[in-house]
C-alpha cells in the first residue's frame, strides 16, 4: 500500500518546521510522487500555496526529499598510516555518468540518522561499523543543499579505520547495492588525495574538507 503524503515522515517534519518559522499555509499541491518498494515516498515534487509572516508569498516548489545522512569513510594503512577514502561509484541522473561519493542514504521516521549512517555504510560498502567509531561534523546540527527548492537536510559523519594494506584491498571493487532500490554500487577505494580529485557532489567535498579540519590534517588539506 502506497503511503499518503500527510502520513510521510519527511512531509510532516517540512510542514511542521514552515509552522514553526511563521509561515501561514493556505495549499500544498502534490504534482508527482515516487515510492520506494515497500510503498513509503521516496520523493515528492509539491507546489506550496503560502505566506511569510512578513506578508509575502514564498517561492512555491518543494522537492521533497526528507533528511539524509552522508559518511566519510576514511581507511588507514596501519603501517604507512597513509590515509585512504571508501567511495562508492554509480551512475547518477545528474549527467548520467559515474560519480564517486561517500556512503549515504535517507533517514526515515524509525531510525535516528546515526542508525542510518551505521546501516548505509554496511548495505553500500559491506563494511561493520559502530556508533562509537562515527564522528559528526555537521555544522549547524544539520545543512540545506539547496534552500530554494528543496527541504532535504543533511548530516555529515565520519569515521577512521586503521587496516592493513590488504585488508584495505580486499574492500575495493565490491559489487554492492539493491536491485529492488535501482543501485548498482561498485566500492572504489583510492589515496585521499586521488579519491577527492574524482568527486563532484558537494556534499562529499564539503565533507572531505570538514574531516580534514576536524582532526587538524592541513598538510593534508592543502593537497586538495
Amino acid at each position: 500500500m502506497q503511503e499518503k503524503l500527510e502520513d510521510a515522515h519527511k512531509f510532516k517534519l517540512w510542514k511542521r518546521n514552515l509552522v514553526e518559522n511563521g509561515l501561514k499555509i493556505n495549499q500544498i499541491d502534490q504534482h508527482y510522487t515516487r515510492y520506494r518498494y515497500n510503498g513509503e515516498i521516496l520523493f515528492s515534487l509539491l507546489m506550496l500555496d503560502a505566506e511569510t509572516p512578513e506578508g509575502d508569498k514564498i517561492p512555491p516548489i518543494c522537492f521533497l526529499k526528507g533528511e539524509v545522512v552522508s559518511v566519510l569513510t576514511c581507511l588507514i594503512d596501519k603501517e604507512t598510516q597513509e590515509k585512504h577514502l571508501l567511495l562508492v561509484k554509480q551512475r547518477r541522473i545528474s549527467e548520467g555518468a559515474f560519480t564517486y561519493e561517500h556512503p549515504a542514504g535517507m533517514v526515515d521516521g524509525t531510525k535516528t540518522p546515526l542508525e542510518i549512517a551505521i546501516m548505509e555504510v554496511k548495505e553500500e560498502t559491506g563494511l561493520t561499523i559502530t556508533a562509537e567509531q562515527l564522528i559528526d561534523v555537521t555544522p549547524q546540527k544539520r545543512l540545506f543543499p539547496s534552500t530554494g527548492t528543496s527541504d532535504e537536510a543533511i548530516y555529515l559523519y565520519y569515521c577512521e579505520l586503521y587496516m592493513s594494506a590488504d585488508e584495505i584491498a580486499e574492500l575495493n571493487e565490491k559489487e554492492m547495492g539493491t536491485d529492488y532500490e535501482f543501485e548498482k554500487i561498485t566500492t572504489h577505494i583510492l589515496p585521499f588525495v586521488e579519491a577527492h580529485r574524482l568527486i563532484v557532489n558537494t556534499n562529499a567535498v564539503l565533507l572531505n574538507y570538514l574531516y580534514l579540519a576536524k582532526i587538524k590534517d592541513f598538510e593534508l588539506m592543502a593537497q586538495l
